[in-house]
């Protein structure tokens, strides 16, 4: 049987103890849940792959030269199918050196990577809520590389290797963490 939420996200929490590492993990969630429904995917499944994607990161001290290769080793006893994993191992291509070829590698590595920029946006805002952000304001930031430098500004650009433009996908990936406010604290 898949795992669970409530046993993924306890199982999260055994390898992540960071905070913020948590709320990435579930804003991605939710914006691969979102992104599923957009493209008539399993939304169980991607937003799991979504929660679950920096599983090794504290195990793998975030070295990009191993991180989410581990990933599939602390998932193992989960009857996760292999598209999963996969997604997930490729989220961090540098580890595989390989270049992602799937929708769901794509979504996964475009999603989990925006959290980042719309999350640094939200801090800018004076009220800090995500309420309050506005989508060109998300779009005006990705222009800005100096802001959220460490947001990898072409792995969001893949969204539209899975056909959704990025105005678009920043408005799903928006509203998909405004759904979940209160829990990510913005």
């Amino acid at each position: 049987m898949i795992i669970d939420r409530y046993r993924a996200l306890e199982k999260l929490c055994k390898y992540v103890k960071n905070e913020k590492t948590i709320i990435h993990c579930l804003a991605s969630e939710a914006v691969l849940r979102a992104l599923a429904r957009r493209l008539g995917e399993d939304e169980d499944r991607w937003g799991l792959t979504g929660l679950l994607h920096d599983i090794d990161v504290e195990v793998t001290k975030a070295d990009p030269k191993v991180h989410a290769l581990k990933a599939e080793e602390l998932l193992d006893e989960f009857d996760l199918d292999e598209e999963m994993i996969d997604a997930i191992r490729m989220h961090n291509d540098q580890a595989t050196g390989k270049p992602r070829n799937t929708v769901f590698q794509h979504a996964l590595a475009a999603g989990e990577t925006i959290t980042g920029l719309i999350y640094a946006t939200t801090l800018v805002y004076p009220d800090k809520k995500i309420e309050s952000v506005k989508y060109k304001s998300v779009r005006k930031r990705m222009n800005e590389k100096a802001f959220a430098a460490s947001v990898n500004r072409d792995h969001i650009m893949e969204c539209e290797k899975i056909g959704i433009p990025i105005d678009e996908f920043i408005e799903i990936s928006v509203d998909a963490m405004r759904g979940i406010s209160d829990e990510i604290g913005i």
